[in-house]
This record gives structure tokens, sequence and C-alpha cells, in this order.
């Protein structure tokens, strides 16, 4: 018996080594990748190496990362991983969860009254640099918000509408909220959020189109006046590919299409593009199908149409506010459209010297209050 069990360590030994040879074997063979499709996002590049970074700690904590994104086989056992956490009963991955009718949900964490308050002041400073410019901010929640019943029995997550709250009462009247949580609440057995992406499906932005008319005095298009084209039906999202979460039933994608015919030029200014549509359907054979929406994000898109020449809208935003867009064409001659993550110029210049009337700021309530671009309103621009 003895002896039986000194040959099975052996042999387990044995197979340890041979398995992890055999890893490091593929890691070295298995050229890097740049880009992850199954996770929508850049991998990690091998780090530089130098005394300093090595000193510093640096050089430690960037190979930890990059031998995290690059080693041999990386997605198969990722879908390994989340399959045997769901079997287990597991219901969150990487900050998001699985709920109920295979709804991914993303973590949101509410932000502390430092944090708004320094968001607060951004707007303000960029309020008394243009006192002529008529202001709107839309925060628009996320489904964990608005389907919290389909959340996981006691997910922590914060409360989104308490916290648009708090912020709204720091804006100055002037500065007119659009409530869109209540509009979209009041449609919410509605199909407005995908299941897979942590965007509103373009119904979703449809019903926040309609509210944002109401408080700028626009009188909004009905539904019937667009033709809807389903134009994908096998959409897996942002939340599919950070959480690792497998076997799934995909999301559809749809336009609302105006039945009746506009011009329409879309300069994507820093690329030195010019399109004549709202929408880039080459995207929807790629991973990150949301980009047939305004092709994704870009620093700055002007929006020429044969809407009222002398109405004039400024749009800052994150990618919320790209399938919403399209909706306002009817209503404006010119649309300037600046994501500040990626900007580089001066947004108080574009308002002189455009001469635009109106200023939509659109993010979604997570976004908002993480991402710190919107601090650039003022400073960040020259």
């Amino acid at each position: 018996m003895k002896g039986y069990d000194t040959k099975r360590r052996s042999l387990t030994g044995l197979l340890l080594m041979f398995y992890v040879g055999a890893m490091a074997a593929a890691n070295f063979l298995t050229p890097d990748k740049i880009f992850s499709e199954s996770e929508n996002r850049v991998l990690e590049k091998r780090p530089y190496f130098s005394l300093h970074s090595l000193l510093s700690g640096h050089f430690t904590s960037d190979y930890e990362r990059y031998t995290s994104d690059q080693f041999a086989f990386r997605d198969a056992w990722v879908g390994v991983k989340t399959d045997t956490d769901r079997a287990l009963g597991k219901k969150d991955s990487n900050g998001v969860f699985l709920g109920k009718d295979s709804y991914l949900m993303e973590r949101y964490n509410s932000p502390s009254d430092a944090d708004l308050k320094i968001r607060v002041r951004a707007i303000q400073g960029f309020d008394h640099a243009t006192p002529g410019l008529r202001k709107y901010v839309m925060l628009a929640p996320t489904a964990a918000a608005l389907l919290a019943d389909k959340l996981p029995a006691n997910a922590p997550v914060g409360d989104e509408r308490a916290d648009m709250d708090r912020f709204r009462r720091l804006l100055p009247q002037h500065i007119r909220f659009v409530d869109v949580y209540s509009a979209l609440d009041a449609e919410r057995e509605q199909p407005i959020f995908y299941k897979t992406d942590h965007h509103w499906t373009t119904k979703g932005a449809y019903y926040a189109y309609r509210e944002l008319c109401r408080r700028m005095g626009i009188v909004p298009q009905d539904e019937d006046s667009f033709d809807i084209h389903q134009v994908a039906d096998e959409f897996y999202g942002s939340l599919y590919s950070k959480s690792g979460f497998r076997h799934l039933q995909p999301d559809r994608i749809d336009l609302y299409l105006p039945k009746k015919d506009s011009k329409i030029k879309v300069s994507y200014v820093g690329e030195g593009r010019i399109s004549d549509s709202l929408y880039e359907l080459d995207n929807l054979r790629k991973k990150d199908k949301y980009a047939v929406f305004l092709n994704g994000n870009h620093a700055l898109v002007r929006i020429a149409t044969d809407g009222p020449a002398d109405k004039k809208l400024l749009v800052v935003k994150d990618s919320y506010a790209n399938s919403l867009i399209p909706f306002l064409a009817k209503h404006f001659g010119e649309i300037d459209v600046v994501d500040l993550r990626y900007a580089d110029k001066s947004l108080i210049t574009l308002v002189q010297e455009r001469q635009i009337q109106d200023m939509l700021i659109l993010y979604n309530v997570k976004t908002f209050f993480e991402d710190p671009s919107i601090l650039n309103l003022t400073e960040g621009l020259q």
C-alpha cells in the first residue's frame, strides 16, 4: 500500500510538471494578442524593463497584468471559470451581476459628496464662461436601477435615483435637469435596456428623447413616424464581454429610420472623414455592434441637417448619447457632438465660434460619477 501511494504521488508530480511545462511552452509559442474580441478590450502589452521600474514596483505589477492578459487559451479558461462559478450558484463576475431573465447588470457605487460637488463646480465654471448658452443635463439610469427586481438577492448596488436627486439639488436652477428616470420607469415593461450590454436600447433612447423634448419645449416625433428595422440579432455587448458569463441569448439592435427622407452630413472632424448617415452599418459585422450608432465615440462629430438652420446644439456626452442623437436631427440644423475623453480643443471657443444656443450634457449615471473627463469642461480643453 505504501508503495502504491508513493507511485501515485510520483505520477501526480510528473503530470503536474508536464502540465506546467506544456503551459509554459504554449505561453512562449503563442504570440501576444493586441485585442480580445470576446472581452472587447485592448490587452496589456509586455512592459518595458528598467532598474527604476523594478525598484519602484511598477514592473512587477505591470508584468502581472501582462501575464494575466496574455496566457495561452485565455478565452477558454475565462469561460471555464465563469461556467464553474455559475454552476456553484455565483451570480457576479468582475463587477457584473447575472440577474433574472439573463439580464447582465453592472455594479454601481454611490459617489461621495465631494465627487458630486466637484462635478457641479465644473459645470458651473463652464456656465459662467458661456452665459448665453441654454444648458440641459440628462443622467441616464442603468438597468440595475430601473430593473432592480431582476438583480440577484442582496446584490450590493447604490441608489441611483437618490444620487441623481442629490446632484440635481446642487445644480443652479437655470441649468435644466432632465428627469429621464421617471420617463423610463413608466416604460420599464418595454425592452428599454439590452440584456448583455450596459446601454439603453434604441427604444429606451426614444423615450428619453421624448422627455428631453418636453423640457426643451420641442414637439417630439411620434414613434409611428419611424420605420423600425432590426439590423442585428446576435449582439453580445459590453457586459457579456466584461463578465465572462456565457451561454446567454444575444440581443437585437433596432434602428428608428424616419419615414420622411432628410439630408444628413456627418463630419468626423479629427479623422477628416465625412458620411451621409448617422449609422455605420459596417460595424454590425464587428464585435462592438453598438458602434453602428455614430460610428462609436469620437472627439468631435459635426452633424449638419436640413432642420432649422438657426438652431444649433452642442452635446457633451458618453456613448449613451450615440443612439439618442439621431432623434434630434429633425429639430436642429447643426449638432456638434463632443466626447471629453478624447477631445483636445476649447469647448468655450467652440460655442463662441459656432454660435451655439443649446447644450445637452448626457451621460449614464455610472460613467458620469466615475469618469473624471467631465472636469475638463473648462480647463482640459485648450
